[in-house]
């Protein structure tokens, strides 16, 4: 299986980026993974609402990375930030840019799974924000994908996990990511075959 994580903050150096790379740590243990991308949206530029539209002859670098890659994964997962109980504008940004007919083909036949990140103690309204509209595009295409039920909240991540993108050894939080991980992937098991 491939899997993206789409790192959606788009601050150098977030705690998302930090957090995508943990996870991608995670991953590269399980044997069942192939090949692990992150996408980090530090270069994000797909036009805002109503400033134009992605144009599939004429794409930027960010543009042609997000849409290959994300074209070659089977398991999307999203990490975003919390920023005042939602998060932030890019990944909305981008899902409304990618929901039209011209990019339908990345919400067919894959499993979209969803982490909130947060400073502090939040994350969930960020990761069930980004599922509600991931669900409505799956849907409303009348395509065939899963979205995970299970979210990972990544609560107080500068201190759970450190600048090299290790944890600081809070059991509770190496295990909360560990029972997503197993649990994202016995979903995809079931999806997949």
């Amino acid at each position: 299986m491939k899997v993206l994580i789409l790192c959606t903050s788009p601050r150098e150096g977030s705690q998302t980026l930090r957090f995508s790379n943990y996870l991608k740590s995670v991953l590269t243990l399980r044997p069942e993974i192939a090949v692990i991308s992150i996408l980090d949206f530090e270069e994000f530029d797909i036009p805002a609402f109503g400033k134009g539209k992605i144009d599939k002859s004429n794409m930027t670098p960010f543009q042609e990375l997000l849409i290959s890659t994300w074209e070659n994964s089977n398991i999307i997962l999203f990490a975003s930030p919390e920023y005042n109980w939602t998060t932030n504008g890019e990944v909305f940004i981008m899902l409304d840019q990618l929901g039209n007919k011209n990019f339908e083909h990345l919400f067919e036949n894959k499993l979209f799974a969803f982490i909130g990140v947060s400073s502090g103690r939040g994350g969930k309204q960020a990761a069930l924000d980004v599922a509600k509209v991931v669900g409505k595009l799956v849907s409303f295409q009348n395509m065939t994908s899963i979205l995970s039920p299970k979210i990972f909240e990544s609560h107080e991540t500068g201190k759970n996990i450190l600048d090299n993108n290790m944890t600081a050894g809070n059991v509770i939080f190496e295990s909360g990511v560990e029972s997503f991980v197993d649990y994202t992937l016995k979903i995809a098991k079931r999806w997949f075959g």
